[in-house]
């Protein structure tokens, strides 16, 4: 809800400044502390007291936005105080009238909370506090490919259809209402290993109702591994005509998700060639007669039964378990008002799931969707969605509600995602965790809860990816609108962006009108979130804006660093790659952005030289640049030298010298990836034996342009105690030089590419690798001979070779490794992918159904060469995905 994100964003606030050592000194710290106590008593009641079903729902929304419009007051005097106070500097002629302004403003503002104090203390007298009720986040997390209930005979039907004699083209679409399954169906078919046989190539492209051709189409191309670098100049037809090139001569099967009028088709179907061998195109929409115009055939997908309604909610709401005898008979009223809608029965099950299995509890819910589905407003699915997001806890609503800030159908990275919580400052501090640790743990509730659906997940089995469904989405945006909480401005709406605290534009073609849009803003805006794919900072002067996300072009950077509230910048050249040899120097005046946590700069822009400046910003929590040079800071003094305690992420920073005071300037750093151009003959000018100094290093990526000193890389790679992840990429190191590397206690994810190991022959050591999850090894073109079996990676889940073209085959006893999921083998040598088969045709032999093996050929004529070997030898499994195209491991 937006009062509880406005009062802990407020608090991150107070507790900052009373740590700064100079904004500290511009405020009354008897004011700051008397406000904070009555935030304190604020905050606890929204946590802690459960209005629901006690007050009126207008009386609750009254007093919730009352707290927020206080919250927003005293955080708009706070911060522009600050702005001002930076921008005038520590000299300036109106700094005691500025102090007197603002001790003015924050006197009314703890009088008008006194009163909402008063009026929360009543109520909570009143009826008395409930405890929030426990939520166990301990359920395992899975991607989008889920047990089905109530499909079977839609799989049947569609397999047919699919795999079906019929020569030409088929167009085969598949109908119904907003969440009944329709894409959980389709994409269940299109992860089938059968049909992924099938067909030579696939591909998924989401249409949504505000399609774009030129989108639809470099969707299509990016499945079928065409480089998107080299199509972004491309007009909309000649993607086309690239698109229509591709498929030619291809058994294909496309998917075309969430298409909302005949129209795109009329535009693309021309691209899709009728190549009368069996290709086929799946087509999901709400609309019947968007499904009547593509086809004769067709499947419309019905609701499910009370017996498999039943049987879905357990499954969500229990797992493994078998419900309580006590609790049946309610749980059976709740799912038959769900009117055996899938997506309604989902969320239910992810609410009571997660909630107290008492049958009070329970019988209060049940009313509440009573409640609901009787309200007429006509869309009930809509209705038990806002009924789950009543009974989110409070410190899950803003983050929730802040999914709505995506376009439709966007496939959210997880990363960005808690980057942008966190900036937004609508986490409450968890100590001893971080921020980031904190919101790691909200994703995982929201996934468990069914909100949010999980895409791709990371080699450690968190979530990279994730999407939600498209009435979820529709629920963000109303209750965000209703509490005004961000405004998603389109062209030509007649909305209102002053007053806003968060803009979001998605239609970045349409430039002019929005630039006339940002030019009429008021110039002491309030707005504290830009999020659009506009030159934004090129129009407006956002003085408190905290979260930017936006394009840029040539030096227009500059702009950026004058906006000294910023917490969160991610930029995007809009032009196209310079030469590297460019420089730009970033402007000291950034150490002025006093809060500023994320900095991510993308495009080739050369490298971007930072000032020792840097080294002064307490706050900064991820840097990430195509090439970033940071200089050695200044020695300091042990008691008043700043320590960048926050600091997690460092990416892609160019030659760093691993100087001791750097090391012991960032002592919590997560991730580092660096990369080293020039010479190493000057040994002692970069010190790797300290980065033994960084003891929470999970992640760390070594590129080198030319040839590293040996010595001195191993000896780095021996300290690295809390390493989990490894990449290396031109070391030159030697096969045996990888049992230090094995020796790491933690390590599960090693990748080596481009020469990162040198020779002919790898005899791994027993006991080595003991954690080992994921091997990668690409472009090591000496490797012929690997020696190996189960013991030497125990716990292996995936193991991915590409362009190994001298490497004779993977040992059979890598398939004897219990955990083994997948082999994945990328233009290597032919005998490699056909020993790949092998093991899995001996593990099948085995009664191992699990293991999975994708291969992939650059060209024809190695395809073919496989094929003769796999019949020459003997070979009878059919259960491994040949891929064609590019490279997609």
């Amino acid at each position: 809800m937006a009062a509880y994100a406005a009062l802990v964003s407020l608090m991150n606030i107070m507790e900052q400044i009373l740590n700064h050592p100079r904004l500290s000194t511009s405020f009354d710290n008897y004011q700051i502390q008397s406000l904070g106590e009555k935030l304190d008593f604020l905050l606890d009641f929204l946590e802690n007291y459960d209005s629901h079903g006690c007050i009126s729902e207008e009386k609750t929304e009254d007093l919730e936005g009352k707290i927020a419009i206080a919250a927003h007051k005293a955080e708009d005097a706070i911060e522009s105080h600050v702005v001002d106070r930076i921008l005038a500097g520590s000299a300036g002629d109106d700094r005691a009238q500025t102090r007197s302004n603002v001790l003015l403003d924050l006197q009314k503002i703890i009088e008008e909370v006194d009163s909402i104090t008063e009026k929360a203390r009543e109520l909570k007298e009143e009826r008395g506090l409930k405890s929030p009720i426990s939520a166990d986040s301990s359920t395992s997390l899975t991607t989008g490919k889920t047990r089905m209930v109530g499909f079977n005979s839609y799989v049947v039907q569609l397999s047919d259809w699919l795999t079906g004699q019929q020569s030409n083209r088929q167009i085969i679409p598949i109908s119904g209402m907003g969440g009944i399954g329709k894409t959980t169906l389709a994409r269940n078919l299109y992860e089938n290993t059968l049909i992924l046989q099938h067909f030579d190539v696939l591909a998924w492209v989401t249409i949504s109702q505000e399609y774009n051709v030129r989108k639809i189409l470099l969707e299509a191309l990016s499945c079928l591994k065409e480089s998107t670098s080299e199509l972004d100049g491309k007009s909309e037809y000649q993607l086309g005509e690239q698109l229509h090139k591709v498929l030619w001569g291809r058994r294909y099967l496309i998917v075309l998700d969430d298409m909302w009028s005949i129209e795109p088709w009329s535009k693309i179907n021309v691209f899709f060639p009728n190549n009368y061998n069996r290709s086929r195109i799946i087509v999901t929409t709400r609309l019947l007669d968007v499904a009547n115009h593509l086809g004769s055939l067709g499947l419309a997908v019905d609701f499910l039964n009370d017996d498999e309604s039943w049987t879905l909610f357990c499954d969500k709401a229990f797992a493994i378990e078998d419900c309580p005898r006590e609790l049946e008979q309610i749980g059976k009223k709740v799912v038959k008002k769900c009117k055996g809608l899938p997506l309604s029965i989902v969320v239910i099950g992810g609410l009571l799931g997660k909630s107290s299995r008492t049958q009070e509890h329970w019988k209060s819910v049940a009313r509440d969707l009573s409640s609901a589905m009787d309200s007429g407003e006509g869309n009930e699915c809509l209705n038990v969605l806002s009924l789950s997001y009543t009974h989110l806890p409070v410190n899950l609503k803003p983050c929730f509600l802040y999914l709505g800030i995506f376009s439709e159908d966007y496939e959210i990275r997880v990363s960005q995602l808690i980057k942008l919580w966190v900036a937004e400052g609508f986490l409450k501090p968890n100590y001893p965790q971080t921020l980031e640790e904190v919101a790691e743990g909200y994703v995982k509730d929201l996934v468990v809860r069914n909100l949010i659906l999980v895409r791709r997940l990371r080699w450690n089995g968190k979530p990279k990816t994730c999407y939600v469904h498209d009435l979820v989405r529709d629920l963000c945006l109303k209750v965000a609108e209703k509490e005004k909480f961000f405004c998603v401005r389109k062209a030509n709406s007649p909305r209102d962006m002053d007053g806003r605290r968060r803009i979001i534009i998605h239609e970045s073609s349409k430039g002019d009108e929005y630039r006339r849009v940002f030019v009429s803003l008021n110039p002491r805006s309030l707005v504290r979130s830009i999020i659009c794919e506009l030159p934004v900072l090129q129009w407006f002067n956002a003085r408190l804006v905290r979260v930017l996300v936006e394009v840029y072009s040539g030096s227009q950077l500059d702009p950026m660093f004058q906006q000294v509230n910023l917490r969160f910048i991610s930029s995007k050249s809009c032009h196209s790659p310079i030469h590297w040899s460019y420089h730009y120097q970033l402007p000291s005046s950034i150490s002025l952005l006093w809060n500023v946590q994320t900095l991510v700069i993308t495009g080739k822009i050369g490298k971007v030289l930072a000032p020792s400046d840097i080294w002064e910003m307490p706050q900064l929590r991820h840097l990430q640049f195509h090439s970033l040079y940071l200089p050695d800071p200044q020695p300091r003094d042990e008691e008043d030298g700043i320590v960048l305690t926050n600091l997690q992420t460092l990416r892609s920073v160019l030659n760093f010298r691993f100087s001791e005071e750097a090391c012991k300037r960032m002592p919590n750093i997560k991730r580092l990836h660096t990369c080293f151009r020039g010479s190493w003959e000057e040994d002692s000018f970069y010190c790797l034996n300290n980065v033994g100094l960084f003891t929470k290093l999970e992640s760390l990526k070594y590129s080198f342009y030319d040839d590293p000193n040996r010595n001195l890389l191993l000896q780095s790679l021996k300290m690295l105690n809390s390493l989990k992840k490894l990449t290396l990429l031109n070391c030159k190191l030697h096969w045996e030089d990888l049992t230090i590397i094995g020796s790491l206690l933690h390590l599960e994810v090693l990748k080596l590419s481009d020469n990162s190991v040198v020779g002919t022959e790898w005899s791994p050591v027993e006991g080595e690798f003991l954690r080992l999850k994921f091997l990668r090894i690409c472009s090591c073109p000496d490797l012929v001979y690997w020696n190996a079996d189960s013991t030497h990676f125990p716990v292996l889940e995936q193991l991915v070779l590409v362009r190994l073209l001298n490497l004779d085959e993977i040992p059979i006893g890598i398939g004897e490794i219990p955990t083994l999921e997948h082999i994945c083998v990328g233009n290597c040598s032919v005998s490699v992918a056909v020993s790949a088969v092998k093991v899995l045709e001996e593990q099948e032999g085995f009664g191992n159904e699990e293991l999975r093996v994708r291969l992939m050929f650059g060209f024809e004529t190695h395809l073919e060469e496989f094929r003769e070997k796999v019949e020459v030898v003997g070979i009878t499994t059919h259960n491994f995905q040949v891929l064609k195209g590019g490279e997609t491991f």
